[in-house]
């Protein structure tokens, strides 16, 4: 059995973090976020290999995985030669498939017994299988209903008030029969939400929804960025490092924090970051690899990726650094600045 991942999207809702790094390759904590859907695809032993759907930097991505490595599954590149669409990108990976194929969007971070949607998928001879997922707000989303026996009935988007007739929405995972495929046009760009789906209901498919109660999230967004990483610091979310130590202070040995710091869980420290004396780190923040905390600076629900440099009495609060950059003396950034790889913030700046 084969998987597609859907990973070549240009990931323009996180820029400007995703200008120098694609978004499969975004971390969280110390992980390209792919690995996270690996480790997925890995609990059903069946799938051999997965197929990642890619345009945008694709020698970037492949950099990172490379073959799969032992632990395995395979891993096999297919370019897009133009953007598809999230159906067209399906066809063009899956041109060479005779067997059901699992899907995952390049952007979702779940936790979901894949092996049991498979089940379903194949009890219901589905033509295609559907994961959904219910949300708290049905209104800001497009909702999939489906009927008491887990038939999809329709797609609403982005309904009214008054035409909300349920709360789950597509999150993202599919199974689907290599002859449905067919339907969407070749080197096209095609939509799987808009037209794909639809055509399956048109034509009476056994098309079936399998609601996942389980965490979920799309990581599109700043926003939705940084709540995956308080989640998994919370433990909403089972993954390392905080998997069976919720709310701690994970501070990497590697790391060199002097003494007169202050360390607020729960937090990620990663290798070779410096924190030098007078310094706070403050709940929910995330130094990524060779940072360099300078004295009496304050980083606090904030994320910084790896080699930035937070100088003496500089604050950041509930923002993203990225790479490379230099947040100088007495700066402050607060409340959702977002900075792209090698920025520059001058000292006594305020954002």
């Amino acid at each position: 059995m084969k998987t597609i991942l859907l990973a070549g999207g240009k990931g323009t809702r996180l820029r400007p973090l995703t200008i120098h790094t694609p978004k499969p390759i975004v971390p969280i904590f110390d992980r390209p976020f792919l690995h996270y859907q690996l480790d997925l695809v890995r609990q059903v032993p069946e799938i051999d290999e997965v197929i990642l759907s890619l345009n945008y930097q694709p020698r970037r991505i492949e950099a990172v995985f490379g073959d799969g490595g032992e632990r395995g599954p395979a891993i096999r590149y297919v370019v897009e030669p133009t953007p598809l669409g999230t159906a067209g990108a399906i066809r063009y990976s899956a041109e060479s498939l005779r067997e059901p194929v699992v899907v995952f969007n390049g952007d979702v971070l779940t936790e979901i017994d894949l092996a049991a949607v498979i089940a379903r998928h194949r009890e219901r001879k589905a033509a295609a299988t559907i994961v959904l997922t219910p949300v708290a707000n049905p209104s800001a989303y497009g909702l999939v209903e489906s009927d008491a026996n887990g038939n999809v009935q329709r797609f609403l988007e982005k309904p009214s008030p008054d035409e909300i007739t349920c709360n789950t929405i597509n999150a993202g995972i599919y199974v689907l029969e290599p002859r449905t495929l067919d339907r969407i046009p070749k080197d096209t760009p095609w939509s799987i939400e808009r037209s794909f789906f639809p055509s399956l209901i048109e034509r009476g498919d056994t098309f079936v929804a399998y609601v996942n109660q389980g965490y979920w999230i799309d990581i599109g967004t700043p926003e939705k960025y940084m709540q995956a990483h308080c989640d998994i610091m919370d433990g909403r979310y089972q993954a390392a490092p905080f998997a069976g130590a919720a709310s701690s202070a994970h501070v990497s040995p590697q790391a060199r924090i002097e003494d007169g710091v202050s360390i607020e869980p729960p937090c990620f420290i990663d290798s070779g970051v410096v924190v030098k004396a007078g310094a706070r780190i403050g709940p929910y923040s995330v130094l990524g690899r060779d940072c360099h905390i300078e004295e009496q600076a304050t980083v606090e629900g904030a994320i910084v990726w790896a080699d930035s440099r937070i100088a003496q009495q500089a604050v950041v609060r509930r923002s993203i650094v990225g790479r490379h950059c230099h947040i100088g003396r007495n700066a402050t950034l607060e409340d959702g600045i977002v900075l792209g790889d090698k920025s520059v913030v001058t000292d006594y700046s305020r954002l």
